[in-house]
């Protein structure tokens, strides 16, 4: 995890390491701050929600050793992850542990565009000493004159035009995902990072690991238009995965300068007609692009939410669908493998599930659900 000033980068890092016995796990909620963030987000009573989130989910740990040994084995692909609107770095761990396991470095960027529910970064405090970090166990600052300043979600105004906040936000969110990159371009080439949080791991130990012409970026919801932005802005990125893309942040002229291949993976439940149809606009006969719908999903079947509720809870705050959550993600997590393998040229067994990334499964539609009047295409 890296966080450096306002103008830095704030990321978690999933990465192949050595197994060891009676790793620590990280929370999946790193601080009460997160929580008083989705409750602005969700227009909620922040000391009422405070008590409910932390009772809901203050004990849930994401099943991934932190800080752990990093495993050297040849040079491994890089993915940058973007989170959705209100969400943050630690919301999309079943996707990035996957990823991760199956031998992938993926940096899940949090993003300071105020689109997050929360974020915070470090300043200089004029009196060293005394401001002190009790929130953030794991992202205390290495200097004693670094205070924490928060940033929580900026709502729309009254009467606030929405289109131009969300496009300054997604070309600021696609410079941060750039940003990240950067970052471990550096890290593979040995030279030293700066990080201003107290960290054990040794970053030295990832020197010559990655395999820097097989990179993707990939998100959900806002993070699915900074994907479509971040394919437009660096052809570093090879290929985009596009999980329930909300495409109003967008201008359609930077459509014809992208030019690697896309693979849309929608809910069932989310998407409507303007927004199919501008995904649609991205069709091109030269370069490839995919589509698939999975049976039974909402909006929220992608992030890590959707497993830790309960039918009912569930169900009512529209986290859960029809389908059983891990049947869902995983046919997700294997369909984006396998175009991940497809368009990064990668010499491995992701090829048994090319079916997926055509929709042949049967929770799986071909393309989408939404009916799209002929006139409109």
């Amino acid at each position: 995890m890296y966080v450096y000033f306002i103008k830095g980068t704030f990321l978690r890092l999933y990465y192949p390491c050595q197994a060891s016995e009676n790793p620590q796990l990280p929370d999946w909620v790193p601080c009460r701050e997160y929580f008083n963030g989705l409750a602005d987000f969700m227009k909620m009573n922040r000391a009422l929600s405070e008590r409910i989130f932390n009772y809901l989910f203050g004990s849930c740990k994401i099943p991934a050793a932190w800080n752990a040994s990093f495993k050297p084995d040849g040079k491994y692909p890089v993915i940058i992850f973007s989170h959705g609107l209100g969400a943050f770095r630690t919301l999309y761990s079943a996707i990035c542990v996957e990823l991760a396991s199956q031998g992938f470095i993926v940096a899940a960027v949090e993003h300071r565009d105020e689109s997050a529910s929360a974020t915070f970064y470090f300043r200089e405090h004029a009196e060293p000493g005394t401001k002190k970090h009790p929130s953030c166990d794991i992202a205390k600052p290495l200097s004693d004159n670094l205070e924490e300043v928060w940033m929580y979600y900026r709502p729309l105004k009254p009467g606030e035009n929405e289109f131009p906040l969300r496009n300054k936000q997604v070309k600021q969110r696609a410079d941060e995902c750039i940003r990240a990159l950067d970052i471990l371009f550096d890290i593979n080439s040995g030279k030293s990072v700066e990080n201003v949080l107290q960290c054990d791991f040794d970053l030295s130990t990832m020197e010559n690991s990655m395999d820097l012409c097989r990179i993707a970026i990939m998100g959900h919801s806002f993070g699915g238009a900074t994907v479509i932005e971040c394919l437009c802005k660096d052809v570093k990125f090879k290929c985009g995965v596009a999980l329930d893309t909300w495409m109003f942040p967008l201008d359609e002229e930077i459509f014809p300068g992208v030019k690697q291949p896309i693979f849309f993976i929608n809910s069932e439940k989310f998407q409507w007609i303007g927004n199919i149809i501008r995904m649609k606009k991205l069709d091109s006969a030269i370069f490839p692009r995919k589509m698939i719908t999975i049976k039974g999903t909402v909006h929220q079947s992608f992030p890590d939410f959707t497993f830790l509720t309960g039918n009912w809870i569930g169900r009512l705050m529209k986290l859960k669908g029809e389908i059983d959550p891990h049947i869902a993600l995983d046919l997700s997590n294997k369909a984006t493998l396998a175009f991940l393998q497809r368009h990064l040229n990668m010499d491995i067994d992701f090829n048994q599930w090319d079916a997926l990334i055509d929709g042949k499964d049967d929770n799986l539609i071909p393309g989408t659900n939404i009916t799209i009047p002929q006139s409109s295409i």
